[in-house]
This record gives C-alpha cells, sequence and structure tokens, in this order.
C-alpha cells in the first residue's frame, strides 16, 4: 500500500483558515491524504466564528487545539500550504509549498468567515484531485 500524502496547513494562530482547511479536506479525503495544521503563533482555541462556520456544513472543530508549527511538521509535509504566515515556515527541499491568500477571519462574525470557508472548500477540493490524480 502506497504512503498517504501528507499535507500541512499553516496560518499566523491555526484557530481559522488552517483548522478549517484540514477539516474540509480530511472530510473530502476519507482518510486518503494525511492531514495535520499548526500556527506561527497557536491562539488559546479555535475561532468561535469559523467554528460556527463549519458546524453548518456538518463539520465539529471545537474539540481541535491550535499548535505550534514545528521543522518536524514541514519535514514530515509532501505539501504545505500556508495562508500569511509569512517567513515563519521553514523550508526544505522536495517540498511542495502553496501560499493561499484568505481573509483573516479572527475577530469577524460568522457572516464574513463563511466566504472564507468556501474559498477554503474550493482550494482543498482542488487541491485533493491533484493530489489523488499523482
Amino acid at each position: 500500500m502506497p504512503d498517504l500524502p501528507e499535507v500541512l496547513f499553516v496560518c499566523v494562530h491555526n484557530a481559522g483558515r488552517s483548522q478549517m482547511a484540514a477539516a474540509l479536506l480530511r472530510h473530502h479525503a476519507l482518510g486518503r491524504v494525511a492531514v495535520r495544521s499548526a500556527g506561527s503563533e497557536p491562539a488559546e482555541q479555535v475561532n468561535p466564528a469559523a467554528a460556527q462556520a463549519m458546524a453548518e456544513w456538518g463539520l465539529d472543530i471545537t474539540a481541535e487545539i491550535p499548535t505550534r508549527l514545528s521543522t518536524e511538521d514541514v519535514r514530515a509535509s509532501d505539501v504545505v500550504i500556508t495562508m500569511g504566515c509569512g517567513d515563519a515556515c521553514p523550508v526544505f527541499p522536495g517540498k511542495r509549498y502553496l501560499d493561499w491568500r484568505l481573509d483573516d477571519p479572527a475577530g469577524k462574525p460568522v457572516e464574513a468567515v463563511r466566504p472564507v470557508r468556501d474559498e477554503i472548500d474550493r482550494r482543498v477540493r482542488e487541491l485533493l484531485a491533484e493530489l489523488l490524480d499523482s
């Protein structure tokens, strides 16, 4: 059985964008991709508006705990997707890096988070199709 592709989502607080992306990829991949997320400056908890937006789609991220990005997270991943974390992400040869420029949902109401969630879902579905095609 071939190794699963590993994807790491990174944002500053690991409380909104990266948590939503990880949950959506896990949901759509159905075990065909290993998924992790981290932040360069993790928050204490998941963004409540992000959790509410995900709950609207039946996905519960309230138990997720924002974690600090480590060199090992990057080293173990095949694809590293950053979302506004700047230069905080270490770069290793042979890894695929993508930078998804998305609005930060921090401090915004759920109405402002929904379009971010929807765009992340679109990008996650495209990424998954590429990963499963290769």
